[in-house]
């Protein structure tokens, strides 16, 4: 296992910890939709990082929106916590500007 899976791998897990715990045991947070997209964009770099190709590119950050979604449908059940579609749209526009920044280096590199 090449250490960007393992990054990826830990940051995973630890921002889905994150998602999945009781407001209550966090300490007060600046902006929680600027923290979803810092948080899926670097999810979104690591990501593309072990990507080998264009489509395994593509169903890594098909893949990431997905699990953010999940992460949203789990809050139902935890204390202090519920789904909230503005913070599935903070971690699309998170993946969203990592994939536009990635191509536009494509494009020109």
């Amino acid at each position: 296992m090449g250490l960007d899976l393992i990054l990826f791998v830990a940051a995973g897990a630890t921002i889905t910890a994150g998602c999945l715990v009781p407001n209550r045991w966090l300490p007060a947070l600046p902006n929680d939709k600027l923290l979803h997209f810092a948080s899926f964009a670097l999810l979104s770099v690591l990501a593309l990082q072990v990507a080998d190709g264009a489509t395994e590119r593509w169903l890594w950050l098909i893949g990431l929106l997905l699990g953010g979604w999940v992460i949203e449908c789990l809050q139902i059940w935890v204390p202090d916590r519920a789904f909230c579609w503005r913070d599935i749209a903070a971690n699309a526009l998170g993946i969203a500007c990592v994939a536009a920044g990635y191509q536009l280096s494509v494009l020109f590199a």
